[in-house]
């Protein structure tokens, strides 16, 4: 197969790479240079949000030679102005035999009940041809975007909460570096509150099998409802970082009447009810049925803070995303009482 990965440097994008370099394909990454592509990748630089950006596309064929482009299927991670995501499209509409999108299950209206499918009613307001306006409607319009050049050869993949190595938005490696730290920590309740996540790993797996099995259209792709808890989740991350670290865990009342943001302040976590639901249990049956497997928490877990351990120093973080994690002094007055 002959791959061109759309960003393809971090976290999804850098796992889908991966996973199609061990897999023998010949892989294209077009992205804007600020972090290297992984070895084996051709790599084509450019922004698709400057005047021209995507000069390296029009330029460039199989292998950086000169000459039309080609390929087999072009993964897509962008999440800002649908506009840049159908410009793309356009251009690659002939040279390309399918196009994944790597969108979100934010794309439902915020009203979704529990156990919402593809079928879903998406956000209102969502364009192909919009600027950067949220990010929920940004990934729907970024979906109709493709669907209006590729058509049946369009794949969006919506999916929930991502973690894994790699992670550049901070959730897990909030919890990992607070729990390695030790002492009292607050964990928000209750212990058997599911969670719904999909490891990055898992997710570029699934995707390259879609575009190879040539599936098309709206998936869910996240791990099944109860895949973990939070319990299982915190729990496991004291496990792995060997720290000596005391879960306290509170009621979300108490968390929620001190002020708390639940999944910004403290990451992962939604307190119970339509919220929660809306994240945390949503139907991935049509994925399950083509394919999708996700591996068990522990592992997640244990090669995240492996991953950390290898940095040298802190993780990365998007500059585009709120930094996660709460307040030693906020921690410290709740746990207090």
């Amino acid at each position: 197969m002959r791959l061109l990965l759309l960003g393809g440097t971090e976290f999804v994008g850098r796992a889908l790479t991966e996973a199609a370099l061990a897999r023998g394909w010949e892989v294209t990454v077009f992205h804007r240079g600020r972090h290297p592509a992984p070895p084996g990748a051709v790599s084509l630089l450019g922004d698709r949000t400057a005047p021209g950006g995507l000069a390296a596309l029009g330029t460039s064929g199989r292998n950086g030679t000169s000459g039309p482009g080609e390929w087999d299927a072009v993964v897509d991670t962008w999440s800002a102005a649908p506009s840049a995501v159908l410009a793309t499209a356009r251009l690659l509409a002939d040279r390309a035999g399918r196009y994944a999108y790597v969108s979100s299950r934010s794309v439902y209206a915020e009203t979704a009940p529990a156990g919402c499918a593809e079928g879903s009613a998406p956000v209102e307001g969502a364009s192909a041809a919009a600027g950067a306006t949220s990010y929920p409607r940004d990934k729907r319009g970024g979906e109709l975007a493709t669907e209006s050049v590729f058509g049946d050869r369009a794949l969006s993949v919506r999916a929930g909460l991502i973690l894994g190595p790699g992670e550049n938005v901070g959730r897990l490696p909030w919890w990992l570096g607070r729990i390695a730290r030790g002492g009292p920590v607050l964990a928000p309740g209750p212990r058997d509150n599911p969670l719904q996540y999909v490891d990055a790993r898992d997710l570029a797996t699934w995707t390259l099998d879609a575009v190879r099995q040539g599936l098309g259209g709206p998936y869910n792709l996240v791990s099944p409802p109860g895949h973990t808890t939070m319990g299982e989740l915190l729990d496991t991350c004291v496990r792995v970082t060997g720290s000596d670290a005391e879960l306290r865990w509170t009621d979300p009342q108490t968390i929620i009447e001190a002020g708390v943001e639940p999944w910004i302040e403290l990451p992962v976590w939604l307190p119970p009810g339509e919220s929660h639901d809306a994240v945390h249990r949503t139907d991935v049956s049509k994925a399950l049925a083509t394919g999708l497997r996700c591996r068990p928490v522990t592992e997640t877990v244990a090669d995240t803070w492996a991953w950390l351990g290898s940095l040298g120093g802190p993780a990365p973080l998007r500059p585009d995303r709120p930094r996660v994690g709460l307040s030693p002094e906020v921690e410290a007055r709740l746990l207090g009482g």
